[in-house]
Formats: structure tokens, sequence, C-alpha cells
């Protein structure tokens, strides 16, 4: 699954709200979206995510435009005031939320098995706004792919939290190499050290890749629940 932002932006320069901007991502080789100032990530990772119309230029999933494929596909993954975590939620409210929204039973034993799968049971209690960003961002990716149908993800400003880029770009690298498509909306500066790093992802064989369909991404998948209320800080209505 390719997407490409073909020329996309908003408003007219100097001064756009989203100058233009290029990218493609496919698995194996995340696509890298460099923009600055507080409002163009978002605006950004909205078109990526097939959540906002651009003004100029065209989103193509696997060169075709089909907004409703990409909305399907792809989640937006800690996109400010869109689809980030209250600050004040502990790790384990963080994984009842998402569990639900994935319509599998957020049961406490569910709950704790995530935690211990990603490693991050000794934060369980902590508020995710105080967890390093690797951590932070490994949390909302591997919740993000538990969705139905998701295969892609538009990770947006992970550098705003601080830590090094390497360590979050770890991450990033670890589920590119698993085939997931990956967006990734990130400062300038950033995406300077990003761009060293892509060489370092190498996709796995096909035995090792997720599937296609979304189903097995890594992390338990419990009993669903679909009467179970998905009340989910983490992505509002677009």
């Amino acid at each position: 699954m390719t997407l490409e932002l073909d020329h996309v932006g908003i408003g007219d320069e100097p001064g756009a709200a989203l100058p233009v901007v290029s990218a493609v991502a496919a698995p194996g080789r995340p696509g890298v979206v460099a923009v600055e100032t507080e409002q163009a990530p978002v605006l950004a990772s909205l078109i990526a995510g097939g959540r906002m119309r651009p003004e100029s230029g065209r989103v193509l999933l696997d060169g075709h435009e089909d907004a409703a494929a990409v909305r399907a596909a792809f989640a937006l993954v800690d996109t400010p005031g869109v689809a980030e975590p209250f600050p004040v939620m502990t790790l384990r409210k963080v994984v009842r939320e998402e569990l639900a929204f994935a319509g599998q039973r957020p049961s406490r034993d569910h709950v704790d098995t995530v935690l211990d799968e990603l490693g991050m049971r000794d934060h369980a209690d902590t508020h995710v706004q105080r967890v390093p960003t690797d951590v932070r961002v490994r949390l909302l990716v591997e919740l993000a792919l538990l969705r139905h149908g998701v295969t892609g993800i538009v990770l947006t400003s992970p550098e705003r939290h601080g830590g090094a880029v390497a360590d979050w770009f770890a991450v990033v690298r670890d589920v590119a190499r698993r085939g997931v498509t990956v967006v990734l909306v990130t400062s300038k500066a950033a995406a300077a050290t990003v761009e060293q790093l892509l060489d370092t992802i190498r996709t796995e064989g096909p035995d090792d890749a997720t599937s296609a369909d979304g189903g097995d991404q890594g992390l338990p998948s419990g009993p669903s629940d679909p009467e179970t209320p998905a009340t989910v800080p983490t992505e509002a209505p677009a």
C-alpha cells in the first residue's frame, strides 16, 4: 500500500497555512513531511490521513484518489487536538480506551497483557506526558494498529515531546519493517536527522511482515465486545 502526497497545500505563499509538500510512503519506506509552525503539522496530518482535502495537489492511494479508502486504512497517531491522549491519562487508561475503540473488551487482564507485551507494565500508572517519547510513540502506534483494517499510520510531530530523534525513529523503523505504511510529519530539523536514518530500514520477508488486512499487528487480541462504548480521547471526529 503506497500513499503519495502530490504537491498538497493549503493557502497561498507567503504565509500559507500549509506550504506545498510532497512525500511518498510505502511498506518499509516511511514518507517524511517536513513542516514548521504550530498549525501546519496538524493540517498535513489531516490531509495525509484523508480527513481533509487540500486546496492544491492530490493524495493518492496506490495511484488513485480515494479519501474514504485512505481514512479506512490510515490511523492518525498523536495528532495535536485531534488524535492525542490527554496528558494526565495513565498508560493503563490509554490502553483501555484504545482497546474499546478497536472493538475489543477492555478488561483489566487484557489491558495488563497488552502492557506486558509492550514491556510497559512498569509505566502502567504513569501519566502519558511523563514517559519517554519513544515509549509514548510505540504505545500509541501499536494501539492504533489494533483497529480493524488499519495498515498505515500518520504520526504527527513526535519531536515535540523531546528526546533524541534516533530513539523514537527506532519505533518508526521497527513498524515499517513489519510492512506498515508510515507517514511521518515532523519538523525540518528532525526530518534532516530522519533522512539520514532511513537507510537503516530493511523490510522483512513476507512471513515476518504484518498481514495485509491488519489482523495481526503484534499485540494480543482479546474478545470483541461490539456493545462496549468507545470513548476515545485519541481521535476526535474529523
